[in-house]
């Protein structure tokens, strides 16, 4: 049995998860290990055998194992969370020791290190599941699609559901000032402007304002409007692995920018006016996000005037050859309710909300709109329909370039869930006097 010591570097907190166990007593192996925990941000033990003290070996959410050590570990318990480390990935006696272990994957360094510096870091943040990534995207100008994407996470988050908005129009106006809390104090986008790589989960939430039970990444009153790519694809990233329910509101116009945010978006959901002139618009909008997003539907949007006499929202799904999600109806005092600061979707029996409501219990294993601890019961993308299983990121510990996972380990299944690909989720005759802004 051997004792465990903590590396040399930051203390941990009480707060914080605990670390990787290392066990190797290869010297270079070791360097190269510490310095991968480093990056991801976490204070890893290390020992030379398997841990004295009773729990040492179950408690971290992490063990990587040296192949030098590995034959020492014969009465270790079977748990999750075991990586194996060799020179060779290909070595038959190295496999056998994984199956031995029961190692989840087995790694050959220097070829693994992202792969296992993303590992390291989902363990130490606690990862689960990822984010239900909704994007929605306006039509034409003025559909409303703020308006929807605000809507859907003040829905979400008073069902219960960890619920983060990310503000993807820099000319939008702003999400904090549709949600009334433009003064709230927090970080907005020109602060994450510098983010490459990887950014803390956890970090980010708690950097972000907090409005209706939700976290907002909107945009200050500044001048600069762009957001890099890198910046982008590392914020929405670390979006997604926090879990729960992410809403992000699109431009119209795809930049590379905008390319990124759809790259991790799970369903797209662009919301068409019942007119001709906005289907006509809403086609071209259409052609440029199916160029990265698989799997988009239309949301009809009712208009003002037209007492039921507009596009049926079945004909604006047969012309723009996508899916139905639903209609909303237009909704009476919407505008008025925004101007006093009240956020869209707060009126539980207007047509807004009872859309947003639907949808979520559309997309969710149970149907209760809650989730425990904001994860677990998101559906998963590839059991949708109409999912396109290369246009997000795989990102789980079960995929990615790097190692090959030992067979017979444990692979986190997605979710079936029923959804249907036409016809309005809402009422259609409900609020035809509405109003929508």
């Amino acid at each position: 049995m051997a004792e465990t010591t903590p590396s040399k570097g930051s203390v941990r907190t009480n707060g914080e998860r605990g670390g990787p166990l290392i066990i190797t007593e290869d010297e270079r192996l070791l360097d190269d290990l510490l310095r991968l925990c480093a990056a991801a941000g976490a204070l890893p033990e290390v020992a030379h055998g398997l841990p004295a003290r009773k729990g040492d070996w179950e408690a971290p959410p992490l063990v990587i194992v040296g192949d030098d050590c590995a034959p020492r570990l014969g009465g270790a318990a079977r748990r999750a969370g075991v990586i194996l480390t060799g020179g060779d990935a290909d070595d038959q006696g190295l496999w056998r020791q994984a199956v031995a272990l029961g190692a989840e994957r087995v790694l050959a360094l220097p070829d693994g290190e992202r792969w296992l510096t993303d590992r390291i870091a989902d363990a130490v943040e606690g990862v689960g599941p990822p984010a239900l990534t909704v994007g929605v995207i306006g039509g034409c100008g003025g559909a409303g699609a703020s308006t929807l994407a605000g809507a859907l996470a003040v829905t979400a988050a008073r069902t219960g559901r960890r619920t983060l908005l990310v503000d993807g129009d820099p000319l939008g106006g702003g999400l904090d000032v549709l949600l009334g809390g433009e003064k709230e104090k927090g970080l907005r986008w020109p602060a994450f402007a510098e983010s490459r790589g990887r950014v803390a989960c956890g970090a980010l939430a708690e950097s972000l304002p907090r409005l209706h039970a939700l976290r907002v990444l909107s945009w200050d009153r500044g001048a600069d409007v762009t957001i890099p790519p890198p910046a982008m694809r590392a914020v929405m990233a670390a979006a997604r692995r926090r879990g729960g329910v992410v809403v992000v509101d699109l431009p119209r116009r795809i930049d590379e920018a905008t390319a990124e945010a759809l790259a991790q978006v799970d369903m797209g959901l662009l919301l068409v006016p019942t007119e001709l002139r906005a289907v006509a618009a809403a086609q071209r909008v259409a052609f440029g996000v199916q160029k990265v997003l698989g799997d988009l539907r239309v949301v009809a949007r009712g208009v003002p005037g037209r007492h039921g006499h507009g596009l049926p929202p079945d004909e604006i799904a047969r012309l723009m050859e996508l899916p139905l999600a639903g209609e909303v109806s237009w909704e009476a005092g919407l505008l008025a309710d925004l101007s006093r600061g009240v956020p869209p979707g707060a009126q539980v029996r207007g047509p807004l909300a009872r859309f947003c409501a639907g949808f979520w219990e559309r997309v969710t294993e149970s149907g209760s709109g809650s989730e425990s601890g904001g994860q677990g019961s998101a559906a998963r993308p590839e059991a949708w329909p109409g999912h396109c299983p290369g246009a997000g990121p795989g990102g789980g510990p079960g995929s990615g370039a790097g190692g090959v996972p030992v067979p017979g380990a444990a692979m986190r299944a997605g979710a079936m869930v029923s959804w249907p690909v036409a016809g309005p989720m809402g009422a259609r005759g409900a609020g035809r006097d509405g109003g929508w802004s």
